[in-house]
């Protein structure tokens, strides 16, 4: 498996000296979220800085962007970073999309199914192989004259993942995506008794094997060799895992798990801004579904028990925080990456 970093915001110097240290320390790549910023920038920042690290988005919000807009960026980074990039994308929330982007998202998985072969009709016709020609039930796409045209280059085969939890999003994912990004709240009773077979279905549909499909895996992993050093990301752990719980069509990922009624608590607490009582709902034993935690020396091996089979890549959610809190700590995430993919 590969190891990646979840990277938010930050300026292009301080993604730049990111990259540069995760790369020395053996980190195979750096997965770019699409909150306060847009990610492009930042991917070019960190591929300037350490061209051997593998990038992505993880996820690009896709609706407020055409289709075009979005291929044609992701083609120029695919070149910068010889083929390094691989486009996440996924669809936000409907007051995000609607009244922050000020976007269309009705019928959100139809829409990104038809939007992520659009992208791909673009990339087709960039490399030269055809006109460029989608006609969708959302998008349509039939203008390319030769001097608008982004030149071509030897890294076209561009991977495009999108994010998915439920169902549907989760069969789509097996018809037409290269990966899937996986929540970062997720159980293993989740991801065989629910994502996997989601997804097996869309790939038999698609008549693709499940194997052709990659997981990226975002994981709340809160290392450290004693109690007290691993407080400040049991603690974040706890807040994150707190804050999707609160979100009521995540509810089933607790229910699942016989801990019903946490997600009602949770966003009952969220609604009086009581967000230390929110953290204390996630006792230890919910922890335990939703997080790895353990000695630096134990991470590794607990990561392969959970995921090996399952996922392409891990992405340590909480890796940035750790080492904002302690520089040297990138060297502890790089043994860790160097022994997932040995």
């Amino acid at each position: 498996m590969k190891f990646d970093i979840a990277r938010g915001g930050g300026s292009w110097a301080e993604t730049a000296a990111l990259a540069r240290a995760a790369a020395d320390a053996g980190v195979s790549g750096l997965v770019f979220t699409e909150t306060t910023q847009a990610p492009w920038i930042s991917v070019a920042a960190a591929a300037t800085a350490a061209p051997e690290l593998e990038f992505a988005t993880g996820v690009a919000v896709a609706f407020p962007r055409s289709p075009m807009v979005t291929a044609v960026t992701s083609w120029e980074l695919a070149a910068n970073t010889r083929g390094r990039f691989r486009l996440g994308l996924g669809t936000q929330v409907r007051a995000h999309v609607e009244r922050r982007y000020s976007s269309e998202f009705d019928h959100p998985g139809p829409r990104l199914k038809d939007y992520v072969l659009a992208v791909r009709n673009c990339f087709a016709s960039f490399d030269g192989g055809k006109s460029l020609s989608h006609e969708g039930p959302y998008y349509r796409l039939s203008l390319l004259p030769q001097a608008w045209a982004p030149p071509r280059h030897d890294h076209g085969d561009i991977k495009i993942d999108i994010s998915a939890v439920g169902p549907w999003m989760s069969r789509m994912a097996g018809e037409v995506a290269d990966g899937v990004h996986v929540h970062p709240l997720h159980s293993l009773h989740y991801l065989h008794e629910r994502l996997l077979p989601a997804l097996g279905e869309g790939c038999h549909r698609a008549g693709r094997s499940p194997a052709e499909v990659d997981l990226i895996v975002p994981v709340f992993i809160v290392a450290g060799d004693t109690a007290e050093e691993r407080a400040p990301l049991r603690r974040r752990a706890q807040e994150q895992i707190s804050f999707y719980g609160s979100t009521r069509a995540y509810a089933f990922q607790f229910d699942d798990l016989g801990f019903t009624g946490l997600s009602a608590a949770l966003n009952e607490r969220l609604k009086a801004n009581d967000f230390d009582g929110m953290r204390d709902l996630i006792t230890d034993e919910v922890l335990d579904h939703f997080a790895v935690v353990g000695r630096w020396d134990e991470i590794a091996d607990m990561l392969t028990a959970r995921y090996e089979g399952i996922a392409t890549r891990l992405v340590s959610y909480l890796a940035e925080d750790s080492v904002a809190m302690d520089p040297t700590a990138m060297a502890r995430w790089g043994e860790i990456a160097r022994a997932l993919d040995c």
